[in-house]
């Protein structure tokens, strides 16, 4: 495994291969998360990249930024084992310039859901996913269910910009007890870890309620925040796929997502129906 800083020497080496290039951008703290996208980007890729970068453009002023883990040594280990060919590790000084030229997230779908509260996090997001493609030009980028909304926007965002690129979405992985994986986990204490678990299990309960023939938006989520309770909930929302509000669940194109904080954290999960 090679490994690069600089955006212009990676840029210029990778021009250089042959082959189908596949593309995992990541913050570190690498998860098993982490690792089934890479192991997605393997099996459909000649070479596989990996980015490490913990991008200051998508937090807000007061979040965590500062205490957002990092773990370089062992998250260069975990991509060595991982078999990933190259792994870029730019500063923030390599990315980002004084007078930045940067996206706009879209009006409606970029400050709903996550970002009504986080306004302008999207925006950060799809500048810095921009800049990343544009170095790494894969024919394939990975990125996982988990952050559903991030995904619709860089979709769309690789849509309206007509570029090159095909992005993949992976299935969450969860741990033992159902727990979406997040490298915010880490914050969790053992009683937050535990309430956590309210969140999954209001999926649960909302997949239940399907299958047994409730399909009413407004009765799954009443449902649903009655098991997220005592959790602080920041939505609970019965989308489509373009993350248009639904009355009804809609088989094969409805999104379910849940938004709550245990202790100080803020998780996300969802399930894709």
């Amino acid at each position: 495994m090679r490994v690069f800083q600089s955006p212009a020497e990676l840029k210029n080496e990778l021009r250089s291969l042959d082959g189908s290039i596949g593309f995992v951008p990541t913050m570190g703290a690498l998860h098993n998360g982490h690792i089934s996208l890479i192991k997605k980007a393997k099996e459909q890729n000649d070479i596989v990249v990996v980015s490490i970068f913990v991008n200051p453009t998508q937090f807000l002023k007061g979040e965590d930024l500062e205490k957002y883990p990092r773990r370089q040594d062992a998250d260069k280990r975990v991509c060595e084992l991982a078999g990933v060919d190259y792994l870029f590790y730019p500063d923030a000084n390599d990315i980002y310039e004084k007078d930045e030229v940067s996206l706009c997230a879209p009006n409606v779908r970029g400050y709903i859901l996550e970002g009504s509260s986080r306004p302008g996090h999207f925006s950060g997001v799809l500048t810095v996913v921009m800049k990343l493609l544009n170095i790494v030009r894969p024919a394939n980028a990975y990125f996982g269910k988990k952050d559903a909304q991030q995904l619709n926007l860089i979709t769309l965002m690789a849509k309206q910009m007509f570029m090159d690129v095909n992005i993949v979405p992976v299935d969450t992985m969860r741990d033992a007890f159902g727990l979406a994986l997040s490298s915010r986990n880490d914050y969790l204490s053992a009683q937050e870890r535990e309430e956590a678990l309210k969140i999954p299990a209001s999926l649960k309960k909302a997949t239940s309620m399907i299958m047994s023939g409730i399909c009413e938006s407004d009765r799954i989520i009443e449902q649903m925040r009655a098991i997220l309770s005592p959790l602080e909930i920041s939505y609970v929302a019965v989308v489509d796929r373009e993350f248009k509000p639904l009355q009804r669940v809609e088989p094969g194109n409805t999104i379910i997502l849940v938004e709550a904080v245990s202790g100080t954290t803020r998780l996300l999960d969802n399930i894709w129906l």
